[in-house]
């Protein structure tokens, strides 16, 4: 048996056309009335900075999120998709970039779960797509077993047979080898020769001149560029991306070079911190060294390695090789408290997950860090009221009493309550991971102060973000990692907004 899609779109006719797309969340525009088409047997390219909004759209596609206002048509029907079921009746079925597989069925019955099929007489169409995409193994073999190429051939498969149409794919090379996405793209390459048409997102820009045909670029929920990729360059596609300056922007980023040529630079001080060749998951052979009262700007994209980089560096997560040397001393058998003890501390990007206790007085969490200075043996209620009352002036967070829930308070509020829990260590050096992320403009600039602040009194600093004019702001040099390395350096002298988007996209730069 071959491959059989079932009838086939004429390869020059249009799939689905999206019309003036807007999404809110929390009130927030995320998406601005966009428009995006795709034809049959065509690879579309989605491009953009993190937050521009390219997964939103196609969730809006698949039938993850519903559109606020807007049209969507599909084979010349106006649709609406309230689930992704429904979007896969009409042959739209998404591959996310984490596969969603149950470890502990069997191959067959992950791809035919939730179709009320015979499974006797749907088996043989299953093997026949498995067999012409080059899935390896068997598909009556448990899941649990699979590679992650495997895994997103699962996923490909239980979208062909749903008869799709339209294949979403969702940064699908992020976690790939070298060969893994060479033959990726083969398997797109006779999807598309079908008639089915690909939205491919990613953040490599060579994977993307590779394999489609058109490019979009969003930008702050705005289709800002499209063009045929065979009429475009990288740098165009780059430029695309970089926000569009007022004059004012200009003078801050100009002016905030300037200072940067003031702070501290790497033959001025000590090294208090070295990691030599450090891999893990995420990230390989990873090697820099951060100054006494530098800060540090470490810059990417989704997936470049970075969080996963920090999470190594205080022991959250294993490592395979390499060395971490704080103060001269190679820091073994790492936990985040071992590390806080030490005076490396780490601000993690998911606050909820590792940073605060919601349902608890928020002086429960300023004082977590620390409570051997206020017990003998107990704690000290008066120190514990004390300390936190300190922090919450210090930092300026709107809190009516150091005994109010961390939930009540505002997301830039409970971000500089995670920051009081470290920052009452009084560590040497403090990694902040994406700190600005969900907080209002007012506590982004106490962020900001407090980051100067810390730094004027010798504290070192890395800065993960993911917003570039921060990176440029705030940094006193910038490290920008692409695929879990570091492919650029850039010192204050020669911060460059264009470049640094280029080497966080893949593109070589000349420093």
């Amino acid at each position: 048996m071959s491959l059989d899609l079932g009838k086939q779109t004429n390869t020059k006719g249009q799939l689905a056309s999206l019309f003036s797309i807007w999404k809110f969340f929390g009130g927030i525009p995320v998406l601005k009335g966009v428009d995006i088409d795709i034809v049959a047997g065509e690879v579309h390219a989605l491009l953009g900075g993190n937050g521009s909004g390219k997964s939103t759209l196609m969730k809006i596609l698949s039938g993850a999120y519903q559109k606020d206002s807007g049209n969507i048509i599909v084979n010349g029907q106006s649709v609406n998709f309230p689930d992704p079921q429904t979007a896969h009746s009409y042959g739209i079925y998404l591959v996310p970039q984490e596969p969603k597989i149950f470890p502990n069925m069997t191959v067959f019955d992950n791809i035919i779960c939730g179709m009320k099929v015979k499974e006797s007489a749907f088996s043989e169409r299953v093997e026949a797509y498995a067999r012409d995409l080059g899935f390896e193994g068997s598909i009556m073999d448990n899941a649990y077993s699979l590679s992650i190429a495997n895994q997103q051939l699962l996923e490909i498969i239980r979208g062909l047979v749903r008869d799709v149409r339209i294949l979403i794919l969702d940064e699908p090379t992020s976690t790939l080898a070298f060969k893994e996405v060479s033959a990726l793209f083969e398997r797109i390459k006779i999807l598309t020769k079908r008639g089915i048409g690909v939205f491919f997102i990613s953040h490599r820009i060579n994977e993307i001149f590779e394999i489609s045909d058109r490019i979009s670029v969003l930008r702050d929920g705005n289709i800002v560029f499209t063009k045929d990729t065979r009429n475009c360059t990288a740098q165009e596609a780059i430029k695309a991306m970089l926000p569009a300056l007022d004059d004012d922007e200009s003078t801050e980023i100009s002016s905030a070079k300037l200072e940067a040529k003031a702070k501290v630079t790497a033959d001025k001080s000590e090294a208090i911190l070295r990691i030599e060749h450090l891999s893990g998951y995420g990230f390989s052979d990873v090697s820099f060294s951060v100054y006494e009262g530098e800060v540090l700007g470490l810059a990417g994209v989704v997936g470049a390695g970075r969080t996963e980089l920090a999470h190594a560096v205080i022991g959250l997560d294993p490592f395979s090789r390499g060395k971490v040397v704080f103060k001269g001393v190679e820091l073994k058998n790492r936990s985040p408290l071992k590390c806080l003890e030490v005076g490396l501390g780490y601000v993690p990007e998911d606050r909820y997950l590792h940073g605060i206790f919601l349902d608890l007085p928020n002086k429960y969490t300023i004082t977590a860090a620390v409570l051997s200075q206020i017990s003998k043996p107990l704690i000290s209620k008066k120190k514990e009221e004390n300390l936190a009352r300190e922090f919450i002036k210090n930092l300026n967070i709107k809190a009516n009493s150091a005994d109010q829930i961390s939930r009540t308070l505002s997301g830039g509020n409970q971000q500089k309550v995670v920051l009081a829990k470290i920052l009452s260590a009084n560590p040497s050096l403090v990694i902040l991971d994406e700190p600005t992320r969900g907080v209002d403009a007012k506590a982004r600039l106490d962020i900001y102060k407090l980051i100067r602040e810390l730094q004027k009194k010798g504290t070192s600093i890395i800065l993960i973000s993911s917003d570039l004019q921060e990176i440029i702001q705030e940094s006193s040099r910038i490290l920008v990692m692409h695929a879990g390395r570091i492919a650029a350096e850039f010192k204050s002298s020669n911060f460059d907004l264009e470049k640094i988007t280029s080497a966080a996209f893949g593109l070589g730069v000349s420093i």
